[in-house]
């Protein structure tokens, strides 16, 4: 393993990476109403969930949305994984038309919402709309400066590759230069998300997926799907514990992140053309990123205790901030620097909410 500094010649040039100004950002992923609360250790055990956790809810567990509804603070919010990374990348951009969103709501209320919302910040939302399920919802447990995350897909689930092969959808595929999902997307849609994996290889595009949580590496079909699409990732993203189980999934004996993210960055690869990024968040700990077995280490925005109000979309913010650089065609070090910031914001708010406009310095 050998740090070398950010001077490095392994750190490429932002024409290596990017994309014109007039290029767009296509999220595809699970879109989600938040329904957020501060909760206490019992009713975490009461549904035995662990902190900074995300799962997908059993039959035990949908007593738990009234339970959060019942609480004084409770906060309704546009969410999913990826829907919140791409609002966070318009949010940044500032741009008309530079990001782009599909998945599959509900005819409902809470689709209009969630709908509102997005095209208030400027994201192209298209949705495929179910006539009878309802639109999926995530319990936000919120204990302390953690999160637990239980998620009931509903409609999110119901997405079909018909819906992005339509061809208004497609069109939006075509004028798209950088894709991205989060790993969750992989239990409703994994020939969707091939689709657009091989489409981004063969037209020399950047395809961008995160591992998203433990489950998705440690489920037998999961981890199939997430080797099937690895050789057409440009960009990989995950925190420390994803990395780690990612590891152990490949039968490594490496602990270390560092040396996880290397060993991730060489794995096969289809479009030889760029070499896979492999951005591993910590915490509180700097960012590792890796490139042709070679690593660099970006600080996050450090915060004193008393500001850290929800750490609830902390790391979707962090892509989708890493995602706005792309966009404009940034290098690796302003990518994190604006992943870091966004990280910083959300984590001053109550749930995975922003100020109307970005106070970022680049």
């Amino acid at each position: 393993l050998r740090v070398v500094p950010r001077s490095s010649s392994c750190i490429l040039p932002p024409a290596f990476f990017a994309v014109a100004m007039a290029q767009m950002l296509l999220g595809m992923g699970n879109p989600l109403l938040d329904v957020s609360a501060n909760v206490d250790d019992e009713l975490l055990k009461k549904y035995d969930l662990k902190p900074n956790d995300a799962i997908l809810a059993e039959d035990k567990h949908q007593p738990l949305y009234a339970d959060l509804a019942a609480k004084p603070d409770v906060m309704y919010i546009a969410g999913g994984a990826t829907q919140n990374s791409i609002r966070i990348a318009q949010w940044l951009s500032q741009r008309a038309g530079a990001t782009a969103y599909m998945g599959c709501v509900g005819k409902d209320d809470n689709a209009q919402k969630m709908r509102e919302v997005c095209e208030k910040d400027g994201v192209n939302v298209a949705y495929m709309v179910h006539e009878t399920v309802p639109t999926g919802v995530c319990g936000v447990c919120v204990n302390g400066v953690h999160r637990s995350l239980v998620t009931t897909l509903a409609a999110a689930n119901e997405y079909k590759i018909t819906h992005l092969e339509q061809a208004e959808n497609w069109a939006l595929v075509e004028k798209s230069s950088i894709f991205y999902s989060s790993g969750f997307f992989i239990t409703v849609s994994p020939d969707s998300m091939e689709k657009v994996a091989k489409h981004a290889c063969e037209t020399n595009k950047t395809y961008c997926l995160n591992l998203a949580a433990p489950f998705i590496i440690q489920v037998p079909p999961f981890k199939a799907t997430l080797t099937k699409l690895m050789p057409f990732v440009d960009i990989l993203f995950g925190n420390e514990t994803e990395a780690v189980e990612f590891a152990k999934s490949e039968g490594w004996t490496e602990t270390d992140v560092s040396a996880i993210a290397v060993k991730v960055s060489q794995l096969p690869k289809e479009n030889g053309s760029k070499p896979r990024t492999v951005v591993f968040t910590q915490g509180a700990e700097a960012t590792i990123v890796a490139i042709n077995g070679e690593i660099q280490t970006y600080p996050i925005v450090a915060l004193p205790q008393e500001k850290i109000v929800d750490t609830n979309g902390a790391g979707d913010a962090y892509v989708g901030g890493y995602l706005s650089g792309l966009l404009e065609g940034k290098d690796v070090a302003e990518c994190c620097k604006r992943g870091a910031y966004a990280g910083s914001v959300i984590v001053q708010q109550p749930g995975a909410t922003y100020p109307e406009k970005p106070n970022y310095e680049g």
